[in-house]
C-alpha cells in the first residue's frame, strides 16, 4: 500500500535535483565569469547533496521490497556516483579558488544532471 506512494515521491525528487542541478550549472558559470564562489553557492552544493541522500533513503524500501528498477546494476552504479560525486568535488576545490573551482562544481553538477536523467530512465518505470 505505502509502495506506489514511494515510488511517486522518489520520481518526484528526482525531477526536483534534476532542476535545482540544472540552477546549480548555470550558476556555477556566472560564478566562474565573476571569479568567485560564495558561500550560498557552495551551501546550495550541500543542499542537492541532501537531496541526493533523501532520494537513495527513498529507493531502499522499493529495493528491499518488490519494486527492483528495470536495470538494477545500473541503477545502482548511478545512485553509487551520485552520492559520491559531489562531496569529493567540494573536497578537492576546498582552497582553491576562483573560475577554476567553480567551472570544477558547474562541470559536476552538469555532470550530475545527465546521471539524474539516466538513472530516471533505468527506474521502475523506464
Amino acid at each position: 500500500m505505502l509502495m506506489p506512494h514511494l515510488t511517486l515521491l522518489h520520481s518526484r525528487l528526482q525531477i526536483t535535483i534534476s532542476l535545482v542541478l540544472a540552477a546549480l550549472v548555470i550558476w556555477g558559470l556566472v560564478c566562474a565569469l565573476r571569479g568567485i564562489v560564495g558561500r550560498r553557492y557552495t551551501a546550495a552544493l550541500w543542499v542537492v547533496e541532501l537531496l541526493i541522500i533523501a532520494e537513495a533513503l527513498l529507493g531502499l524500501p522499493m529495493l528491499l521490497g518488490a519494486a527492483w528498477p528495470a536495470r538494477l546494476a545500473m541503477h545502482m552504479v548511478y545512485g553509487a556516483v551520485a552520492l559520491a560525486l559531489l562531496p569529493g568535488a567540494i573536497a578537492y576545490g576546498r582552497g582553491r579558488a576562483g573560475r577554476r573551482q567553480a567551472l570544477t562544481y558547474a562541470t559536476v553538477c552538469l555532470f550530475l544532471l545527465g546521471v539524474a536523467m539516466r538513472a530516471a530512465l533505468t527506474g521502475v518505470g523506464g
